[in-house]
């Protein structure tokens, strides 16, 4: 009887390592911060989800404090010819998981118009 325990216990701790290894990695899986494309990705794909509107491109992306900020590019309603089509730009934000956390629409336009205001006071 003591054979068998002691039997168990050696290959218990034959496996300890293996299983440290395993939780260690597991551990740094879930511990790991998605790289800018996983966040770009994420982003999109989570804000089709919630509005229905599949995203055309990503203008602005950047990493803030408390996490990531985005502007998404998605077409709102397709019209005939294309160039009349309206587009929306929304800003979102992510947690730093890439976790969206908000958005919201900050411009729309028609595809074939260029912006009408202009960009650092020139």
């Amino acid at each position: 009887m003591s054979n068998t325990k002691n039997s168990s216990e050696s290959q218990n701790s034959r496996n300890a390592p293996e299983r440290a290894e395993k939780d260690t990695e597991e551990s740094v899986a879930e511990n790991r911060r998605p790289n800018p494309m996983e966040v770009l990705r994420n982003a999109r794909t989570q804000l089709a989800e919630l509005t229905g509107m599949a995203a055309e491109n990503v203008s602005s992306f950047e990493q803030t404090e408390d996490g990531w900020a985005l502007e998404i590019e998605v077409l709102e309603l397709s019209r005939v010819p294309d160039t009349m089509s309206l587009m929306a730009s929304y800003q979102v934000e992510l947690d730093p998981d890439g976790q969206l956390t908000g958005y919201r629409r900050v411009r729309r336009y028609e595809r074939g118009r260029a912006d009408a205001h202009r960009q650092g006071g020139r």
